[in-house]
């Protein structure tokens, strides 16, 4: 019989719908009835394409036996993490303190106001690898809770008291020297051989390499330019990164890109398209701007919503088997390719032996000049044969049973796919990318905002998640901010302030920052605070930048005092551990610059305006408009009758304004 997740609309909890465990949702009911039971809690939060999740879930969830001592000792909670990151947080916080790390499966043992006093992740059936069993796990907690209660309720109070400490805020903000300080940080973490930082598992690190882009000209950022080609450059010739169709799974296995876990995650997705974009500007290298065109064709032909918007993921499993869909044996790959099959498997590295189990994860092994005069063929012929050959196997793999989808949208990752798709089409000339941020933005305004306006985390199957956190706030309002930007459509600036406005009046800490939830929200065991940009940017430092771009299209000061006052808020961090928060850097680096405005108005504004898209200006914002206009403010008291004039402005004091694209650039 289906359990009461049944009637969840979360893709991750209807997976367990159908287990034997008397699974409950998170909320009060299920705390009220573990204290009428007087038994702890167990809390288990994961995700819907997460494989270790449902290697748990067989092993553990759907046996009968494991399943009947849950149900008689716990009150079983289970959690979507991407509805609920909130909760999420508070425990992961948790788990790393009590453990030294982190990941999902997370299991977690609470006292009956939901405090933590035993934490994991992943417990197998069977003791292996150093692990206890699951069902061991169970009966320690529950021999625990009988017979050992005042310890148990004292670790419960003394964990709480731990994740419920805050860094101290910064006296002053921190200088370019922190910056520089930063990209050394980086430089000793640097992977020399294969790109990345650190060992194996390997995670992409986005806001680190965007941080990098934004630095990379500086004088005191030696060694930026070199730490972003080079990881750039080995995480699109890796398994990482679809050959066939685009897309980049959530991380390597390894060190050198080549085995990924197999999910496809869109707040990665939306993040490597744009950077690569722009890396492809800034760096004058094409190549890397096919590969976020190629990136951007998978989340339009994957995970768009026929009516809008973006899905959260697909699954690393098909047919119960992690790569599956995405894996080659040599011998069905050589069938597929046929003529083409030598030219093909040496670029993409395929073998008899394989490299994943016995089966080959594509990537570009060699470069196609190198196979070319190896097989004795010219580049383009070669480089014609990997085409017909890629051509077949994916017409081949669409014969596959798909990965699964998690068909929820999340407000705060529509927010980064808007920004990138908008940022595209104006970098692109490309109006397809234009039209999939504004179809994005218009699903979330008309389906995941209430009635009384607020923005709420997800939508699934026509039905609304919990609120808002403070990232679907700051993600969707710099979404907006671009799609603005870009179109000149005044209605994603004013919701994007109407965001930015939320933001100060429901998540403030006085002490400087945001917290993760509203004020009004839910009382959890702590009230989070989301300030680590890995591997998405932190809710704190999409606040930050929210605020810089509402200050500077509005003049306003005390958005940007607010922005300085959350920078500041991660100044202990910034200096101890700038890999942890690579986007907060990149505001930085804006605050550092101070504001740059752009105006430009008359009847050619849209075409003159499309200079600013040229070069990688992060620091920029830009209005336009065809006649002139008092809104947004930046607009105000500018422009002539019949005349196109673009003004530059800093802190919205202009230059003599100019009228041609070669004079804009040059303000520029």
């Amino acid at each position: 019989m289906p359990n009461r997740l049944a009637a969840s609309a979360s893709p991750y909890l209807l997976q367990h719908a159908d287990n034997p465990v008397d699974w409950w949702e998170w909320g009060e009911e299920a705390f009220e009835e573990a204290r009428r039971r007087d038994v702890p809690v167990l809390i288990s939060i994961g995700y819907s394409a997460c494989h270790w999740c449902h290697v748990m879930a067989h092993e553990s969830f759907e046996d009968p036996e494991t399943a009947e001592q849950m149900n008689r000792d716990f009150v079983n909670i289970k959690v979507d993490r991407e509805e609920r990151p909130d909760v999420d947080a508070v425990y992961m916080e948790a788990t790393q303190a009590m453990t030294g790390h982190g990941g999902w499966p997370m299991t977690v043992f609470a006292d009956h106001d939901g405090s933590p006093f035993f934490t994991g992740t992943y417990f197998p059936p069977t003791p292996r690898h150093g692990l206890p069993s699951f069902r061991s796990v169970l009966t320690a907690v529950t021999e625990a809770w009988r017979d050992r209660r005042d310890d148990v309720a004292r670790q419960a109070r003394n964990v709480a008291a731990a994740i419920g400490q805050r860094i101290p805020p910064a006296d002053a903000l921190p200088t370019e020297e922190a910056l520089a300080s930063a990209v050394a940080s980086l430089a000793s973490q640097f992977d020399q051989r294969h790109g990345g930082f650190g060992g194996a598992p390997k995670f992409p690190q986005q806001p680190v390499l965007e941080f990098l882009l934004r630095v990379h000209d500086r004088p005191w950022a030696e060694g930026a330019r070199d730490m972003l080609v080079r990881t750039l450059a080995s995480i699109a010739g890796g398994g990482i990164r679809d050959q066939l169709g685009g897309g980049f799974a959530r991380y390597s296995v390894d060190a050198r890109w080549l085995v990924p876990h197999f999910e496809k995650m869109l707040y990665d997705n939306a993040q490597l398209a744009r950077l690569y974009l722009w890396a492809g500007v800034e760096l004058q290298t094409p190549a890397m701007t096919e590969v976020a065109i190629d990136t951007i064709e998978y989340l339009l032909s994957r995970l768009e919503h026929p009516d809008g918007g973006f899905y959260s993921a697909e699954d690393a499993d098909s047919e119960g088997e992690e790569g599956k869909y995405y894996t080659w044996t040599d011998e069905e790959f050589r069938r597929v390719a046929g003529d083409d099959a030598d030219v093909a498997a040496a670029y993409f590295g395929v073998t008899p032996e394989g490299n994943f189990e016995g089966k080959n994860v594509l990537h570009r092994a060699r470069a196609i000049q190198d196979v070319a005069d190896e097989l004795g063929l010219g580049v383009e012929e070669a480089a014609e044969a990997v085409r017909r050959a890629a051509g077949a196997l994916l017409e081949r793999r669409e014969s596959r049973v798909r990965p699964g989808l998690d068909d929820k949208v999340v407000a705060a990752w529509n927010g980064l796919a808007i920004r990138a798709l908008a940022e595209a089409g104006a970098v692109l000339g490309e109006p397809r990318y234009t039209e999939a941020a504004r179809r994005a933005a218009r699903f979330v305004v008309e389906n995941m905002i209430d009635d009384g306006g607020r923005l709420h985390r997800s939508w699934a199957k026509g039905r609304l998640g919990p609120t808002g956190v403070l990232e679907d706030h700051g993600a969707m309002a710099v979404g907006l901010f671009e799609l603005y930007a870009t179109t000149g459509e005044t209605e994603w600036f004013d919701r994007a302030i109407a965001l930015v406005d939320a933001i100060v009046e429901r998540f403030a800490d006085p002490s400087g920052g945001f917290f993760t939830t509203s004020e009004d929200g839910e009382r959890l065991v702590v009230r989070p605070k989301d300030v680590f940009d890995n591997p998405a940017p932190s809710g704190n430092s999409l606040a930050a930048e929210a605020l810089l771009l509402a200050s500077s299209y509005t003049g306003d000061p005390s958005y940007w005092e607010r922005a300085e006052a959350t920078v500041r808020a991660a100044g202990m961090i910034i200096e101890r551990a700038p890999h942890a928060v690579g986007h907060l850097l990149s505001v930085l680096v804006s605050l550092l610059d101070g504001p740059r405005e752009v105006a430009v108005i008359g009847p050619e504004a849209e075409s003159l305006s499309r200079v600013v898209w040229e070069r990688y200006r992060p620091g920029v914002v830009v209005a336009h408009s065809t006649a002139p206009a008092a809104h947004p403010p930046l607009l105000a008291g500018r422009g002539r009758p019949t005349e196109t004039l673009a003004y530059v402005c800093r802190r919205f004091v202009c230059d003599a304004p100019v009228s041609t694209a070669e004079a804009l650039r040059a303000a520029l």
